[in-house]
């Protein structure tokens, strides 16, 4: 009865559709996720870049306040 209830409360909220029942379980070719790699590479050279620009404006203060 429990499992019902809860089939019946699954199909009256839409979910039941998108539940996969054990046969439906299918192997799949596993391709590349071309666009979540793309996005990490753009991510972590414009980091790099960030932390270079940020090291060379703080080595410039820096000596231009030893000099003083």
């Amino acid at each position: 009865m429990a499992s019902f209830a809860f089939a019946l409360v699954l199909w009256l909220t839409g979910i039941r559709g998108h539940i996969p029942r054990f046969d439906d379980f299918r192997p799949v070719p596993a391709a590349p996720s071309v666009g979540a790699h793309h996005l990490v590479r753009v991510l972590a050279v414009t980091a790099a870049v960030f932390a270079a620009l940020s090291l060379a404006v703080w080595g410039t203060v820096w000596i231009a306040i030893q000099l003083l």
